[in-house]
């Protein structure tokens, strides 16, 4: 018996096909070879081709199984990632209208702004635990005010993975989960948002029916299974964004937990009981995987722009020439102390940063000596930086009551660095566990929760272990601790 994920991403489709039984990988793949291309029709838009996600779930999903030999009628159950707030539009014939808007698009900026002043800042965050700011709802406040015989045209709007769902059965659905991303979802009210579909002037029946993330949201149809080369009937049974999905990954879905990626981007994403919120919304908060209106469970959502894209350009950009891999740069920073004698690396020069409530400071490197700091210095304050950040953004959850025991993290991207991982582990004083494991095979383990394959989540995580754990020592943590306020202290000048 074998489960089929499939992780949507910016500029690929991974898929993973896993045994049910011991949730070992037997196949996994990723489409196209090269990113798939963003179309910028203006300044600050980003939109694709949803038919390309499509094209290339078909090319990964026929890799995989030609590469497994698994018979496709022993595929039981599919689970869908995939990139969170984009908005997909479909007629009654469910023929795309337009391309999809992407999370990274800017455009609806204005519209989230003055929803926000009219509706109530503190009516936004109690209900909707959030500004509507440049979500899913705000991006279609834009469709109906600026492509107005086209919104007349809409049937259903779908997130990205909803679009997935559809052409895998022929049915168009979403999640609870899915509507909070879009900030569509009233959390004191338990239902679709009137007050933000009131104020936005738009119509409930532009919205699918909303089924729990461990469901059975369709059958793969006829059509579905013949161009797949999968059997008809298999079960879609999981559906879920991709930081969400994340979390699940790890197998984070209690009070306490919390997951975390350092890619070109850093997350942290921790799971709450209540309903919080930031004052200054410089998180987010969604409903998890396993909330339910009567097992509230809430993912508070941290992202900081400047993570793994600086130590990229620092390879790429500044030592270039000197073609070092990123083991080599770990191994030259480990040669020099912790606090890299006074260099202080600030990493903002990805954009402007939420958690610095949207200002822009750019990449900026204090406490330079000509005569002390070498390139060595330079990486290991670049490492402690992001550290510095991340642990900034840690901080904030933490002040908003949520707890922060244990941290996991998939062992890739900047948690492969020994210096990176122990100043996140003795700075924020967590402990942290590092595991084999991707978006994808998380939500084909949740496929088999939906399908009823697996009792519950528990059991779900079969074959899963920390592959790596570290934990606070106290000593160090108190020496990053003093270097960190001498950052911060720096951080608030700047701000």
């Amino acid at each position: 018996m074998y489960l089929i994920g499939y992780d949507l991403g910016t500029s690929s489709l991974k898929a993973s096909l896993i045994e049910a039984a011991t949730g070992k990988v037997i196949a996994s793949t990723f489409s196209p070879a090269t990113e798939m291309p963003i179309s910028a029709p203006k300044p600050g838009w980003a939109e694709q081709n949803p038919e390309m996600w499509w094209d290339n779930l078909v090319i990964a999903t026929k890799i995989v199984m030609a590469g497994s030999k698994v018979k496709k009628e022993d595929i039981k159950a599919i689970g869908i990632s995939y990139q969170m707030h984009g908005l997909v539009l479909v007629d009654q014939h469910q023929n795309l209208l337009r391309p999809a808007i992407l999370w990274c698009d800017s455009r609806a900026v204005p519209y989230g702004e003055q929803a926000f002043e009219q509706i109530g800042e503190k009516k936004c965050l109690t209900h909707l635990l959030n500004s509507p700011g440049n979500f899913t709802a705000s991006k279609l406040k834009w469709v109906k005010e600026n492509e107005k015989e086209l919104y007349k045209k809409i049937h259903k709007i779908m997130l990205p993975g909803d679009y997935l769902g559809m052409k895998l059965t022929g049915k168009i659905s979403t999640t609870i989960t899915g509507l909070s991303e879009g900030i569509l979802w009233d959390f004191k009210e338990q239902k679709l948002a009137d007050l933000v579909l009131e104020n936005y002037g738009l119509s409930k029946n532009l919205f699918p029916e909303a089924l729990p993330v461990f469901t059975v949201h369709g059958k793969l149809s006829s059509e579905a299974a013949e161009t797949l080369g999968l059997n008809k009937g298999t079960l879609i049974s999981y559906k879920a964004g991709d930081v969400p999905n994340s979390a699940f990954s790890l197998n984070v879905l209690e009070p306490g937990e919390v997951a975390a990626t350092a890619g070109t981007a850093g997350i942290v994403y921790g799971i709450s009981e209540k309903p919080l919120f930031d004052d200054k919304s410089r998180v987010n908060t969604f409903a998890h995987v396993n909330h339910t209106t009567s097992h509230a469970r809430h993912g508070v959502l941290l992202c900081t722009n400047g993570t793994g894209i600086l130590n990229s350009y620092m390879r790429n950009t500044l030592l270039a020439s000197s073609k070092l891999s990123y083991q080599e740069m770990d191994k030259l920073a480990s040669e020099i102390k912790v606090g890299s004698e006074g260099l202080r690396i600030f990493p903002f020069g990805n954009g402007a940063e939420r958690s610095l409530e949207n200002k822009d400071l750019g990449f900026s490197m204090h406490g330079l000596r000509f005569n002390t700091h070498k390139v060595p210095h330079i990486l290991r304050a670049t490492q402690e930086g992001i550290v510095f950040f991340l642990n900034h953004g840690i901080n904030i959850i933490k002040d908003m009551g949520l707890e922060v025991r244990t941290v996991k993290a998939g062992k890739a991207n900047m948690f492969l660095s020994p210096i990176f991982k122990e100043a996140f582990a003795n700075l924020t004083g967590a402990e942290l566990k590092l595991y084999n494991t991707d978006g994808a095979q998380g939500c084909a383990r949740g496929a088999g929760v939906g399908a009823g394959i697996y009792k519950n989540t528990k059991e779900a995580f079969i074959g899963l272990e920390a592959i790596e754990t570290i934990s606070p020592d106290t000593t160090k943590a108190k020496e990053y601790k003093e270097i960190y306020d001498d950052w911060y202290k720096i951080l608030n000048k700047l701000l």
